[in-house]
């Protein structure tokens, strides 16, 4: 497997925080699940049932993302309930994943729902951490498929020189979303102090750390 380009003013007390906040992470994932409902589908409120045609339950959210040819980062297009309302109740999601050469679709988890990627284009090598701690990676190319269960602390790397396409598959209309660099050193605004004391180590590593992860002016 192709390993990851560390950036260069990564320190190695940076990179040891990294792996222990994916170790960490693993365990203490919470995870739920969409409830059953007891109607076909579920209207939204503000919606009179007697104008439902076929169209509600049709959505062209995802024509542009996969028509985008070579993006320089990685970028995500989603079709949950937020964008496709008649996804309510149905249990089922799917998010179109673009990645430009050497871009990263970071550590995060799902807690509502597997991850069922597609490779569409290109090459991707990806992995996850379960709640016992054990890793486990695979290098993917178009048309292979890889699960990530319920919960897991996952990603998707493009190590290569050309762009990648995957779709993805989520068993929730809501998935949910947890960054770990963006939880743990980014906008959550967890107190320095305790971020030291739980990865052991100072302040001003776990500063740096927040300044990467700063939005940029």
């Amino acid at each position: 497997m192709a390993a990851l380009k560390l950036n260069n003013c990564m320190t190695s007390s940076s990179l040891l925080l990294v792996l222990l906040a994916l170790w960490a992470a693993g365990p203490l994932a919470v995870v739920a699940g969409d409830p059953d409902i007891l109607t076909d589908y579920i209207i939204p409120a503000t919606t009179n049932p007697v104008n439902i045609t076929g169209a509600f339950f049709s959505y062209s959210g995802l024509r542009g993302a996969l028509a985008l040819q070579a993006p320089e980062n990685f970028t995500v297009a989603k079709a949950s309930m937020a964008e496709f309302p008649a996804l309510n109740g149905q249990s089922v999601s799917y998010a179109v994943l673009s990645y430009g050469p050497g871009s990263i679709n970071p550590t995060h988890t799902h807690p509502r729902a597997s991850e069922l990627l597609l490779v569409l284009d290109g090459a991707l090598s990806v992995g996850f951490v379960d709640t016992a701690g054990n890793l486990f990676t695979q290098d993917l190319a178009a048309g292979d498929m890889f699960v990530f269960p319920k919960g897991t602390v996952h990603w998707q790397f493009n190590s290569g020189t050309q762009p990648a396409k995957a779709l993805s598959a989520f068993g929730s209309a809501a998935a949910g979303l947890v960054s770990l660099p963006v939880t743990l050193f980014g906008a959550s605004n967890i107190d320095d102090v305790v971020l030291a004391k739980s990865f052991k180590t100072d302040v001003a590593t776990i500063q740096k750390l927040k300044a990467g992860l700063a939005p940029k002016p």
